[in-house]
């Protein structure tokens, strides 16, 4: 893969993360309460709760956390959530896919063209940049956990799609209907990722000079300081 598209799997790397802590977790607890209301609470009967919590794991939120945001759900009867996507276009008319967890569509939707107003960017409609993307499960498993000929040996047997060696990860892809079934299928020979979800990566990437890529990153920012926003994704290589 020339680039990655999560914003979330490369903003750390900008300095933003203990800055930005109390915000990832709060967004990472209402991911926990929803998936434990629209579930089973037992995370072994709840793929998608499983994966929260694994999330909420790899960013350190302590175990108090995680069991209030799961507690929670018994008592949120008030609140719908809903998952709902937005589709736009940055500076530079970069593709933008942003995925929220929201109560109030009409909040998110006016806040999200707001920010993309405000950096030369705008909201598109359902479908404006979708094609772009191609929705997928990753999962990324540490080298040392497993060997190149077993990575691929159990991505195959598993049925995923695509297999490769990404830095220190070994990257399954499965395709979005299959990702809990794999993920669970794989769990059970390696134990733990260090990261699995569903993404939207680019078919292919952008690269921006400097300038312009500190106006993506302000613009990806921004979005990311939305309550309501969960993943943002882009067609523009944010590794350079």
């Amino acid at each position: 893969m020339a680039g990655h598209s999560h914003w979330a799997g490369i903003k750390h790397k900008k300095g933003r993360v203990d800055k930005e802590r109390s915000k990832i977790f709060s967004k990472l607890s209402r991911e926990i309460t929803v998936s434990a209301k629209l579930g089973d609470k037992d995370p072994n009967m709840n793929p998608r709760l499983r994966t929260a919590i694994q999330s909420a794991k790899q960013a350190n939120m302590p175990k108090d956390n995680i069991q209030r945001a799961i507690n929670k759900s018994e008592i949120s009867g008030d609140k719908n959530y809903e998952n709902l996507r937005y589709e736009g276009f940055g500076p530079f008319n970069t593709a933008l896919i942003i995925e929220t967890l929201t109560d109030n569509k009409n909040r998110s939707a006016s806040s999200i063209r707001t920010i993309l107003q405000k950096n030369g960017g705008r909201l598109g409609e359902t479908g404006s940049t979708a094609h772009m993307f191609y929705n997928c499960g990753i999962l990324h498993i540490e080298k040392d956990k497993i060997s190149e000929e077993e990575a691929f040996e159990v991505a195959a047997s598993s049925g995923a799609k695509d297999c490769s060696n990404i830095k220190n990860y070994r990257e399954i892809v499965t395709e979005k209907t299959d990702f809990y079934k794999i993920k669970t299928a794989i769990e059970e020979k390696i134990g733990t990722f260090a990261y699995s979800g569903i993404e939207w990566r680019a078919l292919n990437y952008l690269n921006l000079d400097k300038e312009k890529s500190k106006k993506m990153i302000d613009l990806l920012s921004a979005l990311d300081e939305l309550e309501d926003v969960q993943n943002i994704f882009t067609n523009v290589n944010l590794n350079n």
